[in-house]
């Protein structure tokens, strides 16, 4: 997708966009209801200041937070059409600190976080409402067989039932806003309450007003899928479809607050106040309609972590696992491995907190942390796009002052199972924290030298019949971007031990873009028909099939007589032009003959244990099996320095 392309996506407005976004987009943000008006008063006798104080600000956290911050502010910063916070850091890593990078991992793994909640929340919410029915019926059982059913289902893509999320979710959106308008045609005065006085008289003079901030905060989880989205269906379909949306959200919870003024003195009980304006008539397709729409919740902050691990991992701050590509809709991702360890995620929360009320606690945490992460990175976004400094500022600061006082209310339910979730966040954290680091530290030791020291070794080699032939086509992936050097590994693979002899020499760099999708290559003949350097740019969405590309490259080369391989004593008795091929992969391992201090220790051997959870690098590369020879070589940071042998 080209700048002017991307460009006409993002300014579109088309029925069918505004479908999508309806389908992926709100899914989130569009079940809040269910459980965010229950959080509040869980436990808590309702009372008028605060029925009205929590719809007032629930009101204007919608306005500041999901409206001004990401749909009109946020939703400008696009990476070639795609958004996301990782997007977001790869639009300004080039213009602003390294440290950076860090925020936008802290962004992520309480993101994913939010990944492991949002499903079992999301759908128990739904569920429970079976409990109006039968109070004593245990919910946890079916919740766990709906998420297994949602997980296992992932494997096929979601291209058929993508196509039913839109009309499902218009289905939901206008349900709940015409319950709202029914539950408020008794009390419509409820609407005095976007007064922002009301909020302030909660949070400012009813007991504990403040913390409900923390319950309050619900209502605007999922706001990140606004922009981890955008790549699906475009910034304005996004920003006409909220109007829609906005306006139902603010009626079903105008009309839940209706509910409770006439309910003063009492407690919402285990029933959220959701269902309890749902008329008797209507209670199980209501019911039916709510689960369907968690489930497209749960489906769509699934693939946004596909898609997040994905460009985690092309950022290189994630191990590599299998990326597939199961459906026919662009971007749309598998990765086996994320899936299976969200599902066991999400059932391990079902097991412990049983009740989505008990889950509220640890999910507005995850969140509020990363749109706080997502606000230093629009802060510099903003300072790159040259935005006035004041505005920057005044922006930044009503931004972090919101969250920061979501943050501390959130405080109070660390205890109460927030920190499982600042648990899940730091160890996802560390995880991205080791693989970054270790790294970049494996990297420094591998030296590159000038690759003018062994042309004329290399060519020699190559025309020495005395030595057998290995490959006619030796390949060696580098991470070199420069022609002029390579990996001393690689030199030393070709010369030391047994010398592998090869009609061509090929350096193979695959440069991963800052853009989605792109799919280009550039070749330097070094010495021609001898050694050639191939650098393929690859955009962050785009599966890096480096066998196939390389085969196709060849034949581009030989076509346009780039590359002669007619002489070869072999093509008589063979039908590619291009002959064999074999692809040598470089495979390190932590030499024992290391001396380190602990934390270095410490950080380089789970680096390389976290190398046993990701794909090898022939997976990565999906490079065929028999091509493949895997070489290993230690990897020596700290050399190991002991007192010399004396003989006797």
């Amino acid at each position: 997708m080209d700048l002017s392309s991307t460009a006409s996506f993002h300014k579109s407005i088309s029925k069918a966009g505004i479908l999508i976004a309806i389908g992926i987009v709100f899914g989130d943000i569009g079940t809040s209801p269910l459980y965010t008006l229950n959080a509040v008063f869980h436990n808590r006798v309702i009372t008028e200041d605060i029925a009205l104080g929590s719809l007032s600000a629930i009101f204007w956290t919608l306005f500041f937070q999901t409206t001004l911050k990401y749909v009109i502010i946020t939703l400008q910063a696009d990476n070639k059409g795609e958004g996301g916070i990782f997007s977001l850091y790869a639009l300004i890593r080039r213009v602003s600190g390294k440290w950076l990078i860090f925020v936008a991992m802290a962004g992520g793994a309480f993101l994913m976080a939010d990944g492991i909640i949002t499903p079992p929340i999301s759908v128990a919410s739904a569920i429970e409402g079976l409990q109006a029915i039968n109070p004593h019926m245990q919910t946890e059982g079916i919740v766990i067989v709906i998420l297994i059913i949602l997980f296992l289902f992932q494997q096929f893509g979601t291209d058929k039932i993508g196509k039913i999320f839109g009309p499902v979710m218009v289905v939901w959106f206008t349900f709940i806003g015409i319950l709202g308008v029914f539950a408020l045609k008794d009390n419509p005065g409820v609407l005095k309450a976007l007064n922002p006085y009301y909020a302030y008289d909660m949070l400012s003079h009813s007991p504990g007003g403040f913390w409900l901030l923390g319950s309050i905060f619900l209502c605007t989880t999922g706001a990140e899928a606004l922009y981890s989205d955008m790549g699906h269906c475009g910034r304005n379909n996004i920003r006409v479809s909220w109007v829609y949306i906005k306006i139902t959200l603010i009626l079903s919870y105008a009309g839940q607050t209706a509910w409770l003024l006439q309910h003063v003195g009492d407690t919402t009980g285990i029933i959220s106040p959701f269902y309890h304006i749902v008329p008797q008539a209507i209670y199980l397709p209501s019911l039916i309609i709510a689960t369907f729409a968690t489930i497209i919740a749960s489906q769509a902050l699934i693939s946004g972590c596909f898609t997040l691990i994905n460009e985690a991992i092309r950022l290189d701050i994630w191990p590599r696992h299998r990326v597939l590509f199961p459906g026919h809709i662009k971007g749309q991702i598998y990765i086996p491995f994320i899936n299976w360890f969200l599902m066991v995620g999400c059932i391990g929360m079902v097991l412990y907190f049983k009740e989505s009320t008990r889950m509220e606690a640890a999910f507005g945490l995850s969140v509020t942390l990363t749109m706080l992460m997502s606000t230093i990175l629009i802060n510099f976004y903003l300072v790159s796009r040259r935005v006035p400094v004041a505005a920057v500022m005044a922006l930044t600061g009503l931004f972090l002052f919101i969250e920061i006082g979501f943050l501390i209310a959130n405080f109070q339910k660390i205890k109460e199972g927030g920190w499982l979730t600042l648990l899940l966040g730091a160890c996802l954290f560390g995880v991205m924290f080791t693989w970054y680091k270790g790294r970049r530290i494996k990297n420094t030791m591998i030296g590159l030298v000038p690759c003018d020291q062994y042309i004329a070794l290399l060519k020699g080699l190559s025309a020495d019949e005395h030595i057998p032939k290995y490959a006619t086509n030796l390949v060696y992936l580098t991470s070199s971007s420069s022609s002029k050097l390579i990996e001393k590994t690689a030199i030393d693979s070709i010369l030391s031990k047994s010398p592998k002899r090869a009609d061509i020499y090929w350096f193979l760099h695959v440069n991963v873009l800052d853009e989605p999708y792109a799919s280009k290559y550039h070749v330097e003949a070094v010495v021609p028909n001898d050694i050639y350097f191939i650098t393929i740019n690859l955009g962050f969405r785009v599966e890096p099939r480096v066998d196939y590309y390389f085969a196709q490259i060849v034949k581009d080369l030989i076509k346009s007589r780039e590359v002669d391989l007619s002489d070869r004593y072999e093509q008589r008795y063979q039908e590619s032009a291009m002959g064999d091929f074999r692809f040598l992969i470089m495979e390190p391992f932590l030499s024992f003959e290391n001396e380190f201090p602990f934390w270095k220790r410490f950080l380089m051997r789970s680096y390389f244990n976290l190398r046993y959870i990701s794909v090898r690098e022939q997976v990565n590369f999906g490079l065929d099996r028999s091509n493949v020879t895997i070489e290993k070589y230690p990897v020596v940071v700290a050399p190991v320095t002991l007192a010399p042998l004396v003989r006797e």
